[in-house]
Parts: C-alpha cells; structure tokens; sequence
C-alpha cells in the first residue's frame, strides 16, 4: 500500500473507497475487487468488530430447506407486508431474489451453518415470515458472516484502514465525488483518500437514543455524511424498537436478546402471569395467528397448521403489545416483562439452540435461562430509513456515492422483519460493489479532482473544537441529546412531543456550535465524540421532523394521536429529507412511491 506525504498528511489513491467493515462494507468491498477496481475498506473500529457481530438470530433466504413450498415470492410478500407496503418495491423483489444464492455463496467461502437432518443448510422461524427460512448458526450467525467475509477480504489482499474515521467527503466542480476525508483515531492525524466511488456501509443511529442495542459506532455517521454531500434520506420516521432488549442491570441496558428465543418457542407474560400477546393481535395478522394457547402450541410441533404464535407478529407489533403492558402497571420489577423459555424446552435445548442468550444472561445478569424467565423491554435497535439509492445499483442522487445496510433507505419500508437485515447486507453489498467499479472503469481518465481548498476545509473543522474557550463538554451534550430522543422520539410518540424534541434538537444544535475538546489529537474520546455529534444532531432532526409529518402510525412509527394506519393519504408517499441550502438544518419534502408493477401486484389480492 503505498502513501505518499504532502503538507504532513497521508494520502491515498484508490478507485471505490468502502467506508464501514460490517457485513454489507466487506461484501461490497469483495465484489468490487473481483470487479477490477483498486478497492479499500475505512472502518471505526478494528477489522471484526463490526456491529454485524451480534446479530444472533439468521438470514432470511427462501432456500426451501425446511419448507419446500417457500419461495422468493412468498418471501417477497412478507416483506413488503412487514414493512406495511412502504417498501421500494424493486429493492424487496431484489433482496427475495438473490438472498439464496448469497448464503449459499457464503458457505462456499467457508461459513458454518447448521444443518437439517438431512445435511441441508438448517432454517428456523422468525417473526413476520410464513415459513422458516433463516439459515442460522446457533444464535451467532452475524459472527459467522463477519469471520467469513473478514476473511474473504484478507485473503484477496484488499487495503484494510482500521480505527480510522472519515469525516468529510469531496466532490468535483460537476457534483460528483472525488474523495474522502479522515482521520487516524489513536494519533489524531489526518488522511486524504482520492477515489471517484464511495460506498457508505456505516451502520445505524441507535446512540442518538439512550436505551439502544446499538454499539458505540453507531453514530449515523453514513446518513450525515450523505447528507452533506447533498443526497436525500427517507423513512428517517421508522425506527424499530426491537421488542427484547435485557433491562437488568443496568450496565447491559438494551443489549440484545435475539428473536430465536421466541422463534424456538419463548413466550411473553406480564407480572401477573398472563400470555398477553393474545390480546394484541392486528386485523391485518388474524386470519394467520393463533388465537389460542392450544392452537399456538400445536404449531410449534406441527407448523403445517399455518396458524403462528402471537409472539411471532412483526416486531413493530410485539414491541408496543410490551409497551404497552410496561404502561398499564403490569411490567416487571426492573420495567420491562418477562421472556419465558424455561418452562418450554429443555435445558438441553436451549443450550445447545441459544449458546450466547445463555452465556449472556448467566454473565451478565446471574440469571439461568434454562430455569427461569428473562426480563426484557424494547429496545432502540435498527433504522429503517436512510440514504435514497436506485434500486438496482445502490447509488444515490451524487454521482460516485453509494449507500447499503442500514444506512441505505428503502429496502425496509416502514419495519423490517428479523433476518432481513443479513440478507440486505449482502444482497445490496455486491450490487454496489458491482457498480461502483463498473462506474469508475467508465470514466478513464477523466476522474474527478480533489480540491486543495476542500481538504484543508475538511481539516480546519475538524479541529475546530479545540480552538474554543469555555465551551461546553461534548458529553454533555450528548447526554441531553439521547435523553430528548428517548422521552420525545421513542416508540410512542405525540405531535407537542416531536415539536418540543425539535426545538431541544435547534438548542443542542446551538450548543454543539460552542463545544470545546481539551488535551492533544492523541488518544482523545471527547474529540472523536465531539466529530460524532454533528451526525447524530443531523439524523436526530431528521427522524424528529419526519415522525411530526408523518400523521399516521405506521410500522416502527406510532403516533398516539394519530393511531390509524391512512393507506389513502400515506399509504402512497415517502417522506424526504435533505440539508437546507445554508447547511445548518433540515428540510422535509414529500416524493411518491414507486409503482409496482402488476405482476407484482397479484401478491397482494387476496389481502
């Protein structure tokens, strides 16, 4: 890898720059090497660190292997109902597709799944779909794709950047990109990457929230930097509260407790003992879940039935049946209910099915997940919304910017059901590689320049919090923010609340303007915390000000005082946001959506 020195700052050459090492960044960043490009991978934290690690639960992919009758179009169907038909119509048809041959291709590379009994890759039942058709290993399957793809990537010989933040982008005189803009997190010193392509793969938004299931790098760092650049963002309203998160103790708050408990047979009760999710089943969901214990039990042992626990509704669905319970005075002790797997399966089972809920329970929290019920609540968890891509290229609205997993919109709609995620990361990651690299193998020689001015823009900003004197501490700040996210954006939500959020969020905004950072460029969270917040203000007004249009509920967004799903009047637009021309705040625009076509249509006749 070869550096060169101009003005003391590293600078580098590649043809698609990959920013972020999770899942949909290392498949995007193999399928543009194996394009041709020069191909480079940015990432926060170390190589394998990625937040796609704790996904626990699978990948959807309508291989067929437990249930022959499954196929892409069923798979089709449940996404784009789980996401309330808000979803980009091609992106769902694409993901349904194409998500078998990526896990197939997966375990050509070398990953571990477990099997059926009869050698075939194993599929259990999650909540949304109609069939079981995650490819799972045990409860750690994200952990698998990052080991298999990490070492994919290594193996290729591609250009790893580990602990390194990007916190600008260029562009060239005619909009299109030309580079990016980071630096080195342990010294502090900057570097310069020259590149006609980017693909941001960066994640989510959860620590703008201040109960999350989110790592540390989840600071919506991709959606900003798109923003900045001048792409638009969608869906921003839609976060999903994932309805188990631990609640106790307190230092594990929000850490994930994976669907496959449900999904191999768990059930919520309240502090009085009861099965309550029977009393919160939808009209849309009836006529497929059980409305009985008995019934609900008997599918566990013979699925052909149809009729599916009410603990396998979407996760929308789950996770407000729990808040719900936690309001009415019927939580448990530490605010959350109670997850019971104890009572159902045996110690054997449930070891052998769900080795890291063990493990994480007993560590954690002293608590036997083969004896005795888990408390859980909802938890910040997954932003549905994120950058505007074309659906089959992944690019946005700025030429050479492209955006995948999480931090891509569309895909989702209005809820994502569990184990989609997995499949998006790698359906969408190779399609932007893809592309990327066919892009820049067209432009020859003609590739775009990256400014001297806009690098040392890029530079004086980001140093500027250490030119301020007695400001404010950026934890402070951070602080206040997640705390008005969690009380006035959560997953209830009312129209004086989301107004009373944007006006903390023009405050906080005001505040950040005066945050000053002490000590060296070495070694100093209170700086990189201090770059972070200017994204995490940027989505946080974004979500705020898109949950106050939207007046409906919808998926992961509920309105308490607009309760009703309005098909006619919101059934049919997307929300848009972009930075206003000053770049000091966002601005909200209304865009259809795109039109299914009518063989697509005839999926959705009969519900």
């Amino acid at each position: 890898m070869s550096a060169s020195e101009q003005g003391g700052m590293e600078r580098h050459q590649y043809d698609v720059i990959v920013v972020g090492a999770g899942g949909a960044g290392l498949r995007a960043a193999i399928a543009a090497h194996d394009a041709g490009a020069k191909t480079a991978v940015v990432c926060k934290s170390l190589l394998g660190k990625a937040h796609t690690v704790m996904a626990e639960g699978g990948i959807a992919a309508a291989m067929g292997n437990r249930w022959p009758e499954d196929n892409w179009e069923v798979h089709f169907r449940d996404t784009m109902r789980g996401g309330k038909m808000l979803n980009n119509w091609r992106m769902a048809q694409l993901h349904a597709q194409e998500a078998p041959e990526r896990v197939q291709e997966l375990e050509d590379w070398g990953a571990l799944f477990d099997r059926t009994e009869d050698g075939l890759i194993s599929q259990r039942d999650f909540g949304g779909h109609k069939y079981a058709r995650l490819a799972h290993v045990g409860d750690r399957t994200g952990l698998e794709m990052i080991r298999t793809l990490q070492q994919r990537t290594v193996e290729l010989g591609i250009d790893v950047f580990m602990e390194c933040t990007v916190t600008d982008l260029f562009k060239d005189e005619s909009g299109a990109i030309s580079g990016a803009f980071g630096y080195w997190r342990e010294t502090g010193r900057f570097i310069q990457f020259d590149a006609p392509a980017v693909i941001l793969a960066t994640g989510g938004i959860g620590k703008s929230f201040k109960v999350t299931s989110n790592s540390w790098e989840y600071t919506g760092d991709g959606h900003a930097l798109a923003m900045r650049a001048g792409a638009a963002l969608i869906n921003m309203e839609f976060v999903q509260f994932h309805p188990t998160g631990m609640v106790w103790p307190p230092s594990v708050k929000g850490l994930l407790v994976t669907e496959s408990v449900r999904g191999d047979g768990g059930i919520l009760k309240n502090s009085e003992g009861k099965r309550f999710m029977f009393d919160y089943i939808p009209e849309f969901f009836k006529s497929e879940t059980a409305d009985t214990e008995e019934e609900a039990d008997a599918w566990y042992e013979d699925k052909k039935n149809n009729r599916r626990p009410p603990e396998l509704l979407p996760r929308d669905e789950v996770a407000r049946a729990i808040n719900s319970e936690i309001k009415a005075g019927r939580g448990s002790p530490h605010g959350g209910i109670f997850l019971d797997i104890a009572s159902r399966r045996t110690p054997e089972f449930i070891k052998k099915r769900l080795p890291s809920m063990y493990h994480q329970f007993k560590e954690l929290a002293d608590v036997d997940i083969t004896a005795e019920p888990m408390e859980i609540g909802p938890t910040c968890h997954y932003v549905m919304g994120g950058v505007e891509v074309d659906a089959d290229t992944q690019e946005s609205a700025v030429p050479g910017l492209y955006a995948v997993g999480e931090c891509s919109g569309g895909m989702h709609g209005s809820n994502r059901l569990g184990g989609n995620s997995l499949g998006d990361l790698l359906v969408f990651g190779k399609l932007a590689g893809e592309h990327a690299a066919k892009k820049v193998s067209g432009l020859g020689a003609n590739r775009p320049a990256v400014a001297p001015d806009d690098v040392a823009a890029a530079a004086t900003s980001a140093v500027a919090p250490f030119e301020v004197e007695g400001g404010e501490n950026p934890y402070a700040i951070q602080h206040d923010l997640q705390q008005a996210m969690n009380d006035l954006v959560g997953i209830i939500r009312e129209g004086a609340e989301l107004e009373q959020a944007l006006a903390d969020i023009e405050a906080l905004k005001e505040r950040a303007k005066q945050m000053v950072v002490e000590g060296h460029r070495q070694y100093n969270p209170g700086w990189h915390l201090a770059l972070d917040l200017r994204n995490m203000l940027i989505v946080s007004e974004s979500i705020a000000k898109a949950a106050l249009a939207r007046e409906e509920s919808r998926g992961g967004h509920t309105r308490n005082d607009f309760p009703k799903t309005d098909h006619e009047v919101w059934g049919k637009k997307n929300l848009v946001v972009t930075l206003n021309d000053s770049g000091d705040g966002v601005q909200l625009s209304e865009k259809p959506l795109p039109v299914m076509p009518d063989e697509l249509k005839k999926y959705f006749e009969e519900s």
